[in-house]
């Protein structure tokens, strides 16, 4: 099995946070386990050059499948994704108001989304696949996404704005941030910060803070098991375990431990491998 992750070049960074490469089989007799993917702060163009997966979203109920490029919005709920046995995923994920500037579509009509990509993208998308099939070279497929996406920037992407700039910048922070004064960086007045955070990213500023804590929190737990939720809960800007446990089941409907333990029975474990990215 294989998790990678390759940094874009640099006609890309601005739009590009990360490649990530998903690559593993499974024996015709190994029993395939669903992965629990709990709400991240991303926004996602996925491509999947051989089996595809099947995603069941675990409040609405609706199920979307059989899809071989993907675009993903901001998700607010958990999903429950059930992978074939020869799976290979390529993700883009981009940079907050990047899917914005390049598509004009408003976020918000985004989020909780499995869109199939064709119906946004030009149909040259349908390529990228094909050219990522005949090749196991990582690299040589990261150059294959990477002259897809250089070709949309020709299309002429709408510019970049204040708030996609402070919005970067916060991604990485778990310390809870001042709405008022995240809009002032932005030049802008807060009712016109919300209306626009909510243009590009699809849900509240204040909602997608309370993510960036929590992933971090979540990826902190599968790269530290040994750690303990109160001192989790601390190092990512909670108050206490109780405040971290009420995000958890905000976003999760579980608590950390119950949803740590839907985790530790994801495919990747199968191969002694964690989500950490």
């Amino acid at each position: 099995m294989v998790l990678l992750e390759f940094p874009p070049s640099p006609i890309l960074k601005e739009f590009v946070r990360t490649f990530r490469i998903v690559d593993f089989v499974f024996s015709a007799n190994q029993i395939i386990p669903y992965k629990p993917y709990p709400p991240k702060p991303e926004h996602c163009l996925s491509f999947y050059p051989r089996d595809t997966e099947t995603v069941e979203y675990a409040v609405s109920g609706k199920t979307k499948a059989k899809l071989k490029s993907v675009v993903f919005g901001q998700q607010t709920e958990v999903t429950h994704r059930y992978v074939g046995r020869d799976f290979l995923v390529f993700q883009v994920v981009f940079r907050p108001g990047a899917l914005f500037r390049l598509t004009g579509i408003p976020s918000f009509e985004l989020k909780n989304s499995y869109i199939d990509a064709e119906t946004i993208f030009p149909l040259s998308i349908k390529d990228v696949n094909l050219k990522l099939q005949e090749t196991k070279n990582y690299t040589d497929m990261v150059n294959i996404v990477e002259s897809f996406l250089i070709s949309l920037l020709s299309r002429k992407a709408k510019p970049s704005h204040g708030l996609d700039i402070i919005t970067n910048q916060i991604l990485n922070q778990s310390a809870v941030v001042d709405i008022d004064w995240l809009a002032h960086e932005s030049c802008l007045s807060t009712r016109q910060f919300e209306r626009k955070f909510l243009e590009r990213m699809g849900v509240s500023a204040k909602y997608y803070n309370s993510l960036i804590r929590f992933e971090n929190a979540f990826r902190m737990k599968n790269k530290f098991p040994q750690l303990d939720w109160l001192t989790i809960a601390v190092q990512c800007g909670y108050y206490d375990y109780q405040h971290l446990s009420k995000t958890y089941q905000k976003l999760t409907l579980k608590s950390p431990t119950e949803f740590h333990l839907l985790d530790l029975n994801s495919p990747e474990r199968s191969f002694g491998q964690a989500d950490t990215y």
